[in-house]
């Protein structure tokens, strides 16, 4: 992704708890911008609306999930192996460090931490873990953690990155190579594709595709028979459309949304976390900040921060866009609620 091995490299060095400290600082100043090249924006974004920073100081902010029982926002930050809680007038404080690989981190492991988050049927966090290598199950009243798959035929997953929960309670996950240091060259890796998979409640694992090289953010369409899979790759930025049968397996694949004019104009970012509002509107990070699609794939405008944004996730009962823009936690108001 375009600027996060940059930005990585110059926070290496930086404690933890440096990390941790600053990101308790919050601040509302108007930053970014919102691209409006469709009035039809004006129904989901008002004209006069702004993008906010409410933390800064992550090492790399991803994954949000609201939490709509305790009213609180989870993002994760993976190399630096915390899942922060952001709460309206407390900022962001850690909310489990470390958050995915416990103990010390492999020097061949870059990432150790949760990646994507989402939350159950019965309000539990459930997790990409790029650390463990495994799709997890959390409880966030106990914080006991359950490992719900980390191989598909004998063989260790790569860097569990991204998921999305069906109705029915499979979980569909992308499995690319980022939380290796030497990514695809790592010695550590065992699986021989960068997968998408799907994970039923009786943990079957069944990979998707294998073809794609950098597989990563995924979501659903609110009738559960469209699979969107955001790929991450510097020759083919896309969000592909998955057409899915009653059991929730692929039949077909489209391009739904090429990003290729954006990253030629070099906006920041590559294609990355995806979200779905209840109306279908699709909600896809790439190139210049989160691209907002109609369901049939018309780009209506795009919400940026200058920077490169990870992902995002609705809150507030759809009226916040939560954006997790590199070292920051940003949100911009909306009208649709998601």
């Amino acid at each position: 992704m375009i600027g996060r091995r940059t930005l990585l490299a110059s926070m290496a060095a930086m404690p933890v708890a440096a990390v941790a400290a600053r990101a308790t600082a919050a601040s509302s100043v108007p930053v970014g911008s919102i691209s409006r090249l469709s009035p039809a924006l004006d129904r989901i974004i008002a004209p006069d609306a702004s993008v906010k920073f409410l933390a800064e100081g992550f090492r790399w902010a991803e994954g949000p999930v609201w939490v709509a029982r305790g009213d609180y926002l989870l993002f994760s930050d993976p190399p630096a192996n915390i899942v922060y809680r952001w709460q309206e007038g407390k900022g962001a404080q850690p909310f489990l460090s470390p958050s995915g690989l416990q103990g010390a981190m492999p020097a061949r492991v870059r990432e150790a931490g949760l990646n994507g988050l989402a939350i159950d049927r019965n309000g539990h966090l459930v997790a990409a873990d790029s650390g463990t290598r495994a799709i997890v199950r959390i409880d966030l009243r106990t914080k006991a953690r359950t490992i719900l798959a980390d191989r598909f035929q004998s063989k260790r997953f790569s860097s569990p990155n991204d998921l999305c929960i069906a109705r029915s309670g499979m979980i569909y996950f992308t499995d690319p190579p980022y939380g290796f240091a030497d990514g695809d060259a790592s010695s550590l890796r065992e699986q021989p594709q960068n997968g998408l998979y799907a994970l039923t409640p009786d943990g079957t694992v069944t990979l998707l595709d294998g073809s794609h090289r950098r597989p990563n953010g995924v979501a659903l369409s609110p009738d559960g028979r469209t699979l969107y899979l955001a790929l991450s790759d510097e020759k083919q930025p896309e969000v592909r459309a998955y057409t899915l049968d009653a059991k929730g397996m692929p039949t077909g694949q489209r391009l739904f949304h090429d990003m290729r004019p954006q990253r030629s104009e070099g906006l920041p970012g590559l294609p990355d976390g995806i979200k779905v509002a209840p109306d279908g509107h699709v909600f896809a990070t790439g190139p210049g900040g989160v691209h907002i699609l109609t369901p049939e794939g018309a780009l209506l405008g795009i919400v940026g921060t200058g920077k490169s944004v990870a992902n995002c996730c609705f809150g507030r009962n759809g009226t916040s866009l939560f954006l997790t823009s590199s070292d920051r936690l940003a949100v911009v108001p909306l009208l649709a609620r998601g």
